[in-house]
């Protein structure tokens, strides 16, 4: 046994993070690029103006993929490079930009996976409101709809929204991301209201659009939970703490159930109603009834998890990391049992096949006096990472795809470009790509179907 003959092994990037071209070909400004204007916003005050210049290089980047043997590739696209004003007018040099993409691509064989909104949000739409602004649902649907008419006769497999917990957790809570705002909590769940009925919009467009059978999920994602050992109680206190709200306000919409329950399983969970009800917004029936329209997969962005334990009195318990505990380079904890687990227990709740659509290590990457990058540990991670997630495939979790995070080094939001994430290496000053260790170890790894993990 091990992963199906079909698994789809890819990797992923996002258009604000690689592309450059902020101010080329007449794309219009999203709110990433106005935010890295200002001083102390961004390690380094980088910003994404050129990045990778993907928007030059693509065609050395399809190159690259192909030779690693990539089946797959997830990128999103530019809001604001295709709608400059984010509705009405069309960019007819932004849909060419894709479309030769695509195109390239394809002949590499190679299947797009394209992400409809990966945080870079049109300006034009935010100084109209944004997500406060309930015509944000028909915006979002408008592009959608724009997208899929442009790309759906090559183009099967379509995501939604990249993570909704970061573009209003981090940019309307914490003001850690753009736009750098704190919001009342009212407008934030008025935001996330919004979204997800912009999403159910979205998807009706775009299935109305579709020029062929099209694939439609989305791509949440959130710290998963994982048992201390495989007692039924130590299970079903990590299951519990999974899908439960937090009780902290701040920190609401660092969750999976408030951004996928209604999506899925039609309503908002529970605990959250009840947690949150005096900041929730007025909701209808036929709000719910937006949001929940039929998916074929669910996406979700994996890095890490926390381990629980049932207490005495049998409720959830956080088991504390021992000293030493290990971490990658951005200091995220390394658990590989949250590969395990947390497919799992989304299966079990949402009964979608699953694709893990960003899992991956922050290293220190450098050039070695060989001329080489050896990154070990990111073998070593990914490694421990796929052994667990073809475990949870051979126990019955509806696994059909992974995309590494990422493809090549990249702008790392508001951590620039001192977070090395790629499995290619990026020298920023002079564009060159350099295949790392891990590079080489996943070619051989999708050559072989994930055969050579450790058993």
């Amino acid at each position: 046994m091990g992963f199906r003959d079909d698994f789809v092994w890819g990797a992923a990037t996002a258009s604000y993070q690689i592309e450059g071209a902020a101010y080329k070909d007449g794309k219009g400004l999203n709110i990433w690029d106005v935010f890295c204007r200002d001083p102390g916003k961004v390690y380094g005050d980088h910003n994404g103006d050129v990045a990778c210049n993907h928007y030059e290089l693509y065609k050395e980047d399809v190159q690259q993929m192909k030779a690693m043997g990539l089946k797959a590739y997830r990128f999103s696209i530019s809001w604001p490079r295709i709608m400059p004003e984010g509705k009405g007018k069309i960019n007819p040099k932004g849909i060419e930009f894709y479309s030769n993409l695509i195109d390239e691509l394809l002949a590499a064989g190679i299947e797009p996976y394209v992400t409809l909104f990966h945080w870079d949000y049109p300006y034009e739409l935010y100084i109209r409101g944004g997500w406060m602004n309930p015509d944000s649902v028909d915006w979002f649907a408008e592009y959608a709809r724009v997208v899929v008419d442009a790309f759906s006769d090559r183009v099967t497999h379509f995501m939604t929204f990249n993570e909704p917990q970061c573009f209003i957790g981090l940019g309307h809570v914490t003001a850690e991301h753009a736009p750098a705002l704190k919001n009342p909590l009212t407008d934030t769940f008025l935001m996330a209201h919004h979204v997800l009925m912009a999403h159910g919009k979205a998807v009706q467009a775009m299935r109305a659009a579709a020029k062929q059978p099209i694939q439609i999920g989305y791509a949440p994602t959130g710290t998963m939970c994982y048992p201390k050992t495989n007692s039924p109680e130590d299970i079903e206190a990590a299951r519990r703490t999974l899908f439960a709200c937090p009780e902290d306000a701040y920190r609401w919409s660092w969750n999976v159930s408030w951004w996928s329950d209604p999506v899925i399983l039609g309503h908002y969970p529970e605990d959250g109603l009840k947690l949150y009800e005096r900041w929730l917004p007025d909701m209808k029936p036929e709000d719910f009834k937006l949001m929940q329209q039929p998916l074929d997969f669910y996406g979700q962005n994996i890095y890490n998890g926390t381990c629980m334990q049932a207490g005495p009195d049998g409720k959830p318990e956080y088991v504390d990391r021992y000293a030493g505990f290990p971490k990658t380079g951005i200091q995220w904890p390394i658990t590989p049992e949250c590969l395990y687990w947390g497919p799992k227990f989304l299966y079990e709740r949402y009964g979608l096949p699953i694709y893990i659509t960003e899992n991956g290590m922050s290293c220190h990457d450098v050039i070695s006096v060989d001329g080489k990058v050896h990154d070990p540990n990111r073998i070593d991670f990914l490694g421990r990472y796929l052994y667990e997630l073809r475990k949870s495939a051979e126990d019955g979790t509806d696994v059909r795809g992974y995309f590494q995070w990422s493809l090549m080094d990249n702008f790392e939001w508001a951590k620039g470009y001192s977070e090395r994430f790629g499995l290619i290496f990026v020298d920023y000053r002079t564009q060159e790509r350099i295949w790392k260790d891990s590079a080489y170890w996943y070619k051989h790894l999708i050559e072989t179907n994930g055969g050579e993990l450790p058993r």
